[in-house]
Order: C-alpha cells, then sequence, then structure tokens
C-alpha cells in the first residue's frame, strides 16, 4: 500500500494523531506549533538524489553553496540533465565544492538515470516505498536516508521515518528526556506506533 497524502488536512489528522500518543508528544507538538512540512512534489527523482546526495552530512547552508556553483555551470537550464551532469570533469565538480566520493555518486546516478535504473517521476509513483529503497540502494554511494528523502519530499510519502537520521533520534531523546538517543533499530520499533504518519513524526523530531 502506497502511503502518499500530505495534504494539509492529512498534516492536521497526523498532528491531532501524535498529539493524542503521549503527554510528551501533546507538550512537543504544542511549543512547535502547526507542521509546515513543504515538499517538492514537481522534482524528477534524478534530481532529487542529486540534492540529496548533495547534502549528505552538510550543513544546509554549505550544501546550498555548492549547489549554487555548480547550478551555475548550467544558467540555461533549471536543473542539468544527466548527459549534461555526465559532461562535467571530476575536477570540475570537485571545485564546485563536492568531495571525490560524492561526484562518483553524482556521476553514478547520472549514468543510471540515463540507463532508466532511476525511474521517472511517473513511474516512482506507481512504486512502494520498500521497492524504491532496494531499487536505488544498488546505486554507489546511494543509503536508505537518501532515498528516505526523495519518499517524504519529492513523492510526498507519509508514512516515512528515517531512523538512521542523527536529527530524528537527538529530536526525540530531547523530547523524551533521555540521556541516550535510540538505536536506528529501536528507532524503527518505536515508530511503529506513530504509523501511519510517521514523516509528519520526523518533521517534529527534527524541530526539537
Amino acid at each position: 500500500m502506497i502511503l502518499a497524502d500530505l495534504s494539509p488536512q492529512a498534516i492536521i489528522q497526523a498532528t491531532e494523531y501524535l498529539s493524542g500518543l503521549d503527554a510528551d508528544w501533546a507538550r512537543h507538538i504544542a511549543a512547535v506549533g502547526p507542521c509546515l512540512h513543504r515538499a517538492t512534489p514537481g522534482r524528477e527523482p534524478y534530481e532529487a538524489l542529486v540534492r540529496a546526495i548533495a547534502y549528505q552530512q552538510l550543513h544546509a547552508r554549505a550544501a546550498e553553496a555548492i549547489l549554487g556553483r555548480l547550478l551555475a555551470l548550467f544558467p540555461a537550464t533549471a536543473f542539468p540533465t544527466p548527459a549534461q551532469l555526465l559532461a562535467v570533469t571530476p575536477e570540475t565538480m570537485r571545485a564546485c565544492g563536492l568531495s571525490v566520493s560524492k561526484t562518483a555518486t553524482v556521476h553514478g546516478i547520472a549514468q543510471a538515470s540515463l540507463e532508466g535504473s532511476v525511474p521517472s517521476r511517473a513511474q516512482a509513483l506507481a512504486l512502494d516505498d520498500e521497492t524504491l529503497v532496494e531499487r536505488l540502494v544498488a546505486l554507489r554511494g546511494v543509503g536508505r536516508w537518501t532515498v528516505e528523502m526523495l519518499l517524504i519530499y519529492s513523492l510526498e510519502r507519509s508514512d516515512i521515518l528515517p531512523v538512521d537520521d542523527f536529527g530524528v533520534r537527538e529530536g526525540y531523546r530531547r523530547m523524551k528526556g533521555l540521556d541516550k538517543a535510540p538505536t536506528p533499530a529501536r528507532m524503527r520499533v518505536l515508530g511503529g506506533a506513530w504509523s501511519p504518519h510517521r514523516t509528519v513524526a520526523a518533521w517534529y523530531l527534527w524541530r526539537a
């Protein structure tokens, strides 16, 4: 079953559901306020993956600067095609700020897009979460977190909990007043109670 409803009404329902779980959730949500999650549903999976790679393990401002330098190489288009990216030398990619490993990953994503391994948006909309994860993590340098960002922001999937994300686990620790953040495995178990609203839950945990 594909759960992909992040409409304003669905977000309100998710917030009400989470607030009713326990006093900690209710208090945290009241302190943060309404969920302001914003998806980017027009993006193709290829573009979403490239952008997610740029953001891996970096502060948002640093990632935006790197992406800005990369996109400046293509002033005539909003985002380069896979063929255009493949034509950029590794040296130029490095000059934009991408690491050696990220450069290889970005080129790999572009090549896989040309070969059809990375689905189009229309194709991705028909594939369930785990199918997409399994298909895309086969690409070099693409981990589950990267695909989950694609699911949350580009495909508007409403039941995604990125348990490997430090912010999600640390957010839960702070919300609950724990001494130590849960492991990804423990986070996955805990998150079962938040289904089918785990995307909104992740949004609130990021703000803790």
